[in-house]
């Protein structure tokens, strides 16, 4: 197949495979998006008189067929491919003739990946969305189920004052909400349409882009066509961020299963298959599953910086360095999909000890409760605090093993009504 941009002479086969690198099986990933885009794109070329109506006609129904075979699975690239937009290209040649490759005036690979992107990242980040809200729902049921149920609360690594399994689960739920935040940020970068920048400095041809726009379900479009370029790798940026947060969430969660599931703590258990055993110790039951989202999460933290080093110390227009960007964050997505999907399957099956605090060690856990008991009485916050620091420096401090809070947020006062709510603000924009 001989390349769009030929000029007559043959690249050097080592040159060529470097700079291909793993664009081919990574562009696969585009390929529906990359034909949304040439429909949209024909269509617009009609309209300015680029393309008769049965150009379009003849285009429009081999590219349609085309995207059967990809949602098929059937669509390949072939081995002299040098990537989805040229390949693309070249079977519309090769079926239709010369008529194939008039889909390209107009157009750059440039601003062609930028679309592909785009597409491809808004219908990622529908997969996110829905997927965040999934474990953000189950985490609030669970936050209501176990309300009641009291456990000890860390600060330092040390026995502090009392929570509840309500308030942990809760936590986590509202720390979506931040993360479902930065993903909407995400969303209006991707939401804009390149098409029409061509290579970053616009085109001769009087294109319609506000039809485009349109056809391609964007909300605006990047109008500056040196700033369309400038996106490349920008959106790829703020998506990572947002991952990150999201993986900042996740790995939080998942430390805390870890450590309570250990002996040493038995607040919560998972059913035996959930867990894995020693290959001497025939007691054990570890929490691999969530070790591997603990150690997954650390990797997306690490994606933002990544990109950011990729795309650095560039002057604006196109650079080949974009192209690595697909090759983190492609897996990277696959892997975020995996770790809340993950997540949601363990906590379905997650149950918790209903009796912790019976055990001694947590007596002093309620030393707060009753210095504000007793300044609820009416004695100084300092005197109270004195008194029952010295009742636990001769071992006579005894409380009741419950709590009154009622503010919002507390144990008592979830407030998973309004946190719901926040989701549903904070998502509602992501369509």
């Amino acid at each position: 197949m001989a390349k769009i941009w030929d000029k007559g002479f043959d690249a050097n086969k080592r040159v060529e495979d470097f700079t291909v690198g793993k664009d081919r099986e990574l562009d696969l990933r585009l390929a529906k998006h990359d034909i949304v885009g040439s429909l949209a794109h024909i269509k617009m070329l009609v309209e300015i008189g680029l393309l008769k109506p049965e150009e379009e006609k003849a285009l429009q129904s081999e590219l349609r067929h085309i995207l059967e075979e990809v949602e098929e699975g059937s669509f390949t690239l072939d081995d002299d491919a040098e990537d989805i937009h040229s390949q693309i290209e070249a079977i519309l040649t090769e079926r239709l003739g010369e008529m194939g490759k008039k889909i390209h005036s107009g157009r750059s690979r440039n601003d062609q990946v930028l679309v592909d992107l785009k597409l491809f990242l808004k219908e990622e980040i529908l997969q996110i969305k829905e997927e965040v809200i999934q474990l953000f729902s189950l985490l609030q049921s669970l936050s209501e189920k176990y309300k009641e149920v009291l456990l000890p609360g860390y600060t330092h690594g040390q026995i502090a004052m009392p929570s509840s399994f309500g308030l942990w689960l809760g936590a986590f739920a509202e720390s979506l909400v931040d993360d479902m935040q930065t993903l909407a940020a995400a969303w209006h970068v991707a939401n804009q349409n390149p098409l029409g920048s061509a290579a970053g400095y616009g085109s001769s041809f009087p294109l319609n882009r506000e039809m485009t726009t349109r056809e391609l379900g964007f909300a605006t479009m990047n109008y500056n066509v040196i700033a369309a370029q400038m996106g490349r790798g920008k959106t790829e940026r703020i998506l990572a961020q947002s991952m990150a947060n999201i993986g900042s969430t996740l790995n939080k969660l998942a430390a805390d299963n870890c450590m309570y599931l250990s002996g040493n703590y038995g607040f919560i258990s998972y059913p035996d298959e959930l867990t894995t055993g020693s290959s001497i110790m025939p007691h054990k039951k570890n929490p691999d599953v969530w070790e591997l989202i603990r150690a997954h999460s650390n990797r997306l933290q690490s994606l933002p910086n990544e990109i950011t080093l990729m795309t650095t110390n560039m002057p604006h227009g196109y650079h080949r360095d974009y192209q690595l960007i697909k090759e983190v964050l492609f897996p990277a997505l696959e892997t975020l999909h995996t770790l809340l999907q993950m997540s949601h399957f363990m906590l379905e099956h997650l149950s918790v000890n209903g009796d912790i605090l019976s055990d001694p060690r947590y007596d002093y856990l309620f030393t707060v409760e009753e210095v504000n008991r007793r300044v609820l009485e009416g004695l100084p916050f300092r005197e109270a605090y004195k008194q029952v620091g010295e009742e636990v420096q001769k071992g006579t401090f005894h409380s009741e093993k419950s709590v009154h809070h009622t503010h919002q947020g507390s144990i008592g006062n979830l407030c998973s009504k309004e946190i719901r709510m926040k989701m549903e603000k904070a998502s509602e924009c992501i369509n």
